[in-house]
């Protein structure tokens, strides 16, 4: 299945560069290993630092912010430089704020490395299409923009449970140094087989405000925004849940998120197939299903065999969310891809933000349980968006 992906033909090289395609694979997923170790991290973090896990989770946060206003501004921020430097320079980044957390002597040393980590997270995303396009034909785009969002899933079934494991066996801190070595060799790779490209246009605010007032398109973003903080509000305390009513060890908790990411790479690789028959339906559906597992782990998240299969069953339902919304966007903005990725990517930072911040919030307030069923409730209100505020148009299938 091909989304409707329309290609600026006169960058796109007559052969694919393949290795560039797989170096920033590899430079995706060291970023995405490094946002997501927080959440199996969070109470030893908490406690060495003398803090809440409530407080603890604003590292989530602060990432996320700064990445909404990158992904707004990386354009025109780097209108005149080199997009193969710019690349790099976000392994750079992603370096420098693993070893900035896991050397930090205090919260504001850690936040500081958290938000460089979030101008990396922004900036890479709201360039990855326009990139990919850049390095291989229009035809091979498609095929490009998996091996790159291939980073994602594997970082997914990675960082968490090995994160929670690692902790547990060598410190949080040293988890971190860990997560510098993908992103160095995604520099060095990316140092070798990187092309030359020069930016093609300087970008504008104007343009994203012009995207932004298209028919549907809000109704769109604000159904992302609600499914991602209904998301982040769950799986960034999700750990602190299955401790605290679950009862449930750390050698448990490993398997329980190595489930979730599974079962989220399943969720991905079948999600062109579910888009294809019906791109709406499946939108308002898995929030939906979402919701109501949210809602079932309040219920029944004393039993720890059933938190296990009810997490590996939200796995398998977010698994369907990325590719479902870029989908959406591709089909939807096909001539202002760039400038309506840039409104997507700020739209789910800002998203991971509320959904952490709030989410500590109620944590601190009413536990992990209240923290789910206010999760519950944004993923409902998501379905309910979707069927009074998205337009969809017909995925186009090959």
């Amino acid at each position: 299945m091909h989304s409707s992906i329309v290609a600026n033909e006169a960058s796109a090289p007559a052969r694919p560069a393949w290795r560039a395609v797989w170096s920033l694979g590899l430079g995706v997923f060291g970023l995405i290993v490094a946002e997501f170790l927080p959440a199996s991290l969070l109470t030893p973090m908490a406690a060495s630092l003398g803090v809440s896990e409530g407080v603890a989770g604003q590292s989530v946060t602060a990432t996320a912010l700064v990445a909404l206003v990158t992904g707004l501004l990386i354009t025109p921020a780097t209108k005149s430089i080199d997009r193969r430097w710019v690349l790099m320079f976000f392994s750079v980044l992603q370096i420098v704020s693993s070893l900035l957390v896991a050397f930090a002597p205090s919260l504001e040393v850690l936040l500081s490395g958290r938000l460089l980590l979030g101008v990396a997270i922004g900036g890479f995303w709201a360039m990855s299409t326009a990139t990919a396009m850049r390095l291989v034909p229009a035809s091979d785009v498609p095929k490009a923009l998996a091996i790159i969002f291939s980073g994602v899933s594997i970082a997914t079934v990675v960082a968490a449970p090995l994160g929670s494991y690692l902790g547990s066996l060598i410190g949080w801190r040293n988890v971190f140094i860990l997560c510098v070595v993908p992103s160095a060799l995604a520099l060095l790779w990316q140092l070798w087989v990187l092309p030359s490209m020069r930016p093609e246009n300087s970008g504008s605010l104007g343009t994203l405000v012009r995207v932004l007032r298209r028919p549907g398109m809000v109704g769109g973003l604000l159904a992302t925004i609600l499914i991602f903080s209904g998301h982040f509000a769950f799986f960034t305390y999700l750990r602190p849940f299955l401790e605290t009513v679950g009862q449930v060890s750390v050698e448990t908790i490993s398997l329980i998120l190595l489930g979730f990411g599974v079962a989220n790479f399943v969720g991905t690789s079948i999600a062109g197939h579910l888009l294809a028959r019906n791109l709406r339906l499946t939108l308002a559906l898995v929030p939906l299903a979402m919701g109501m597992l949210a809602l079932l782990m309040v219920a029944f998240g004393h039993l720890a065999l059933v938190d296990g299969l009810l997490v590996s069953l939200w796995g398998f339902a977010f698994g369907l969310v990325p590719v479902g919304w870029s989908t959406w966007l591709a089909t939807t903005v096909t001539d202002e891809a760039e400038s309506a990725g840039g409104l997507m990517v700020a739209s789910i930072q800002l998203a991971i933000s509320a959904g952490a911040a709030g989410g500590g919030a109620v944590f601190d307030l009413n536990g992990a349980s209240g923290v789910f069923t206010a999760s519950g409730v944004l993923l409902v209100a998501a379905m309910v968006m979707v069927f009074a505020g998205v337009r969809v148009k017909p995925v186009t299938a090959e």
